[in-house]
């Protein structure tokens, strides 16, 4: 339970009671507010106000913010690899192969039952705190809020585009240089598991640049500057530099000439996107501090990237 008490300005004369509300509250969404202003939470001088109600100014007002159990999901005792914590933020480590949120064909073994399992608190929050994702096949960063002022302080954030946020991707084909794609992502018209770049989808942009050229893939870094669904996989298959391992968007296999043996088995073997969440940055919900986190590629990816230039060698 969260008692907030406040008083309200003078400069607030005349207003209603959820405008008061939101100004001199304003770690909380406005729904909740109206939520809690419906659920009897509020009070003015010690009396129970409409939210349509207007102030005089110079009343106390009154705030029972008490969290209350939103999320369904089982919790379940799964490890987790936490990179930090404290009392507003957890950052996690994701594996590749584990969903973020339960969903058809994915009821168990999520990280939402994972963190549920590690702070029952979580419950309260809207998916258990988590504020964004990342695809199942996926590896990285991935950040969590445990307190409602932390969470609504994230998704501002996110909205605003000040979260940064880095990745590292395998592509097939060997990039001559980096650059930016602006090109808005709307699901695919036929096919409802993908998505694709089209004129009425949202839009997105994302920079990438060349860390390590090889003879027919490139490693590169990525930043978002927009999170829509599957952006980096859309985006670098739009130009043709899809991602090694991309079940929806890598195309068909095929092996290009001159493959070592071992590259061989490695390539046959990479059955996920090769694409790992390496970079979270953002403003610390309660110190206001920019903080930012980097975690190195899981075995897999660093086998391929090894591999790939074990096979340079062999063309020396």
């Amino acid at each position: 339970m969260t008692i907030l008490t406040s008083k309200v300005p003078d400069e607030m004369v005349g207003m209603r009671l959820d405008q008061v509300l939101a100004e001199i509250f304003p770690d909380y969404s406005r729904s909740k507010l109206q939520i809690w202003i419906k659920a009897s939470r509020v009070q003015v001088d010690g009396i129970i106000r409409k939210a349509k109600d207007r102030l005089d100014g110079g009343e106390i007002i009154v705030l029972d913010a008490e969290a209350e159990k939103v999320v369904e999901t089982v919790a379940e005792d799964i490890p987790l690899d936490i990179v930090f914590e404290d009392e507003a933020l957890i950052i996690v480590n994701k594996p590749a192969g584990m969903v973020v949120h339960p969903g058809v064909g994915n009821w168990s073994g999520t990280m939402q039952s994972a963190l549920l399992h590690h702070d029952q608190t979580l419950e309260t929050l809207p998916r258990a705190g988590i504020v964004h994702r990342i695809d199942k096949d996926t590896s990285g960063l991935l950040m969590i809020a445990k307190t409602l002022a932390a969470h609504n302080t994230l998704v501002e954030q996110l909205q605003a585009r000040t979260i940064h946020r880095e990745y590292l991707a395998i592509t097939k084909g060997r990039m001559t240089a980096g650059g930016t794609i602006d090109e808005p992502i709307g699901r695919h018209p036929s096919d409802r598991l993908r998505f694709t770049v089209r004129e009425q989808g949202k839009d997105a942009v994302t920079h990438y640049r060349v860390k390590e050229r090889f003879t027919r893939h490139t490693l590169i870094q990525v930043k978002l500057e927009t999170g829509r669904t599957h952006q980096i996989r859309v985006h670098m298959a739009h130009i043709r530099y899809p991602l090694v391992g991309d079940p929806l968007y890598g195309g068909r296999f095929q092996l290009p000439a001159g493959c070592s043996d071992e590259l061989i088995e490695v390539l046959r073997g990479f059955k996920r996107q090769a694409l790992h969440a390496e970079k979270l940055g953002l403003i610390h919900p309660l110190s206001g501090d920019y903080c930012q986190w980097q975690i190195a590629m899981p075995n897999d990816m660093e086998t391929l990237v090894q591999v790939l230039q074990d096979n340079e060698d062999t063309k020396d």
